[in-house]
């Protein structure tokens, strides 16, 4: 009889790794460049001598500089952070040459300060540049001669890029403790007056007394080292793990990560039942507005998150529910004698804006892309100016719009004050979220993300393209519409300005930061970009400045959004696969370590 032997399984490789490159002194000194040319423009916009009163820590740290600075901090990060791991060679490990790095990014941004101080002690730049004014030289310099000044800017900065740097050599579960409390100290000195409102709500206005300088004061020193204390020990307890939170929740089973969003999902309705209750009329003023963005939000990611299709007109949909709202509501409607209730009229305001989305829809269900985008804007526009025009003004008002919008009413219940408006707001957006999450897991979904992927494939696949791209428009209509009527009925009126090309970009801006097809990227979006602008009013001058640098770093760093969803993140990732994707594709786990095996098969 012939023997036969077992195949013997794969032996693992073993693979000599060469020692990882040095970080680039090259690059750190570009990157020291390129910082430079930011904290001049920084300066030179205004920034730093606008702020400079505003102090977060009394009487440490003046926000102003606090701006300048921390661009050498961020760029010495950046340049003192290990080269990424490639093949063949070992992992790279942060050493001195990272501090240098680092220190030698800070200090050419600090020389370029220095370069821009110079320049405006010999010349008068403020024909070209107004903010170039003696009290911006002046603060720069710090009061001393300029050779001093320019040694003390270099060293500053020198030293801000070497701690930057100095992060990567933290071990992790200090870097993520010690990160975090830093950061609630810097949010604790901005949101004074939110903070303040919060320990009022609790009646515990003595924290207030204790953290900060008086009502809408800096924070003490004291009360700076208390926040920092408070949270590094929180994140040194609880965030030990190097996992993030979110890879904790996806390693659970099913089971248990089911009840945990169960949890959460019944602490976040909780929080959000008392927050009106504490925060006051301000901030429910804030949260209502961030509500009816985030609504509309959730109906542009269907059109564009889900099907692909870049609407930039979609502030139409938004004015149309506000007008269909306004005219069957208001007594001084022009066009429309009896007055309905809102609840009422919301069946007619939908109607109105599914026939809106399928106008705007049909002449465009064959372009995609740049195309579809311009045509769309120019929807957008057609709709504000009709409503602005004086031959339409018998139905819609005209310039002068239509006033006297009465207050939402529920059976028995009138609602009147923002706090009001925050339950029946965010009541909408629930369950938007919820029809969002359905549709996403239907047959539409799946039809409107083939289509996103590859539209001449998906049609191929036997997706009727026409049939999705207006289901698209018309759900996100709807939506849109929704916001709009509850719009009309929080302010009291409507007017043809409220809906112009910025409210179309904000709510594209939120989905693309937050992140497209996730709706939690989508809330998370509305809360950085309405919610915090609001809270800051004293900000608002720089509003679009900061949009414009946020949409500039998050297209380089995350293109994906802040939260995106596991679909979207893999297109745009498609070679750097996690290990959870490929056990998803191949059924086996990618090594990781000096071995290498046989790939799957």
């Amino acid at each position: 009889m012939a023997q036969v032997t077992a195949p013997s399984p794969a032996r693992p490789v073993e693979v000599e790794l060469r020692p990882a490159p040095p970080v680039d002194l090259g690059r750190a000194a570009r990157l020291g460049l390129i910082g430079g040319v930011a904290m001049v423009l920084v300066a030179a916009t205004g920034i730093v001598g606008t702020f400079q009163t505003r102090l977060l820590i009394d009487p440490i740290l003046p926000l102003g500089l606090l701006f300048l600075y921390l661009l050498a901090f961020a760029f010495g990060w950046m340049a003192g952070k290990p080269p990424a791991a490639l093949e063949g060679f070992a992992p790279a490990r942060a050493n001195s040459r990272n501090l240098v790095a680092g220190a030698l990014a800070g200090a050419l941004g600090g020389l370029c300060v220095g370069v821009l101080a110079a320049l405006m002690s010999t010349f008068d730049l403020r024909g070209v540049f107004v903010q170039l004014s003696p009290q911006l030289l002046e603060i720069l310099t710090f009061g001393l001669p300029l050779g001093a000044a320019i040694i003390a800017i270099v060293a500053i900065s020198a030293v801000a890029g070497a701690i930057g740097a100095g992060v990567h050599l933290l071990p992790i579960r200090l870097k993520r403790s010690l990160l975090p409390a830093l950061v609630w100290v810097m949010m604790f000195a901005l949101f004074t007056d939110l903070v303040g409102q919060l320990f009022a709500g609790l009646s515990a206005e003595f924290l207030t007394d204790f953290l900060f300088t008086g009502r809408g004061g800096a924070l003490t020193i004291v009360g700076a080292i208390t926040v920092f204390i408070v949270v590094f020990v929180a994140y040194w307890l609880l965030g030990g793990r190097e996992t993030t939170l979110r890879g904790r929740i996806e390693a659970m089973p099913r089971g248990q990560r089911t009840r945990f969003s169960l949890i959460a999902a019944a602490v976040i309705l909780i929080i959000l039942w008392f927050v009106p209750k504490v925060m006051g009329p301000f901030v429910s003023q804030v949260l209502d507005t961030a509500g009816i963005y985030l609504l509309m939000a959730l109906g542009l990611n269907i059109v564009v998150g889900y099907a692909g299709m870049l609407d930039l007109g979609y502030v139409a949909f938004f004015a149309v529910g506000a007008y269909t709202g306004a005219i069957l509501t208001s007594p001084q409607s022009p066009a429309f004698t009896p007055q309905l209730l809102l609840i009422v009229a919301i069946p007619f305001v939908m109607i109105a804006a599914a026939l809106a989305g399928l106008m705007v829809a049909t002449p465009v269900i064959r372009m995609r892309g740049d195309y579809l985008a311009i045509v769309t804007l120019g929807f957008g526009e057609i709709a504000r100016i009709l409503f602005n025009s004086e031959w339409l003004a018998p139905i819609f008002g005209g310039a002068q719009g239509i006033t006297n919008i009465p207050d939402l009413r529920i059976g028995p219940l009138q609602l009147s004050t923002p706090q009001d408006y925050f339950y029946p707001i965010f009541l909408v957006v629930l369950i938007a979220a919820y029809v969002t999450y359905a549709l996403q897991n239907s047959r539409w979904g799946r039809a409107w993300m083939a289509m996103r992927e590859d539209e001449s494939v998906a049609e191929a696949m036997g997706v009727n393209v026409v049939t999705a791209k207006l289901s698209a428009f018309v759900v996100g209509a709807v939506l849109a519409s929704f916001g709009g009527a509850l719009f009309g009925a929080q302010i009291g009126s409507v007017f043809p300005h409220s809906f112009d090309i910025v409210v179309s970009v904000t709510v594209l801006v939120i989905i693309i930061v937050g992140g497209m097809g996730s709706v939690p990227g989508v809330a998370l979006g509305a809360l950085v970009l309405i919610v915090l602008p609001n809270l800051l009013r004293e900000f608002s001058q720089y509003q679009f400045l900061f949009y414009g640098v946020l949409l500039i770093v998050m297209m380089l760093t995350k293109p994906e959004g802040f939260i995106p969803s596991k679909r979207r993140a893999q297109e745009l990732h498609a070679d750097e696969l996690s290990q959870d994707a490929w056990l998803d594709i191949y059924g086996d786990k990618p090594t990781t370590d000096a071995t290498t095996t046989e790939p799957p098969r």
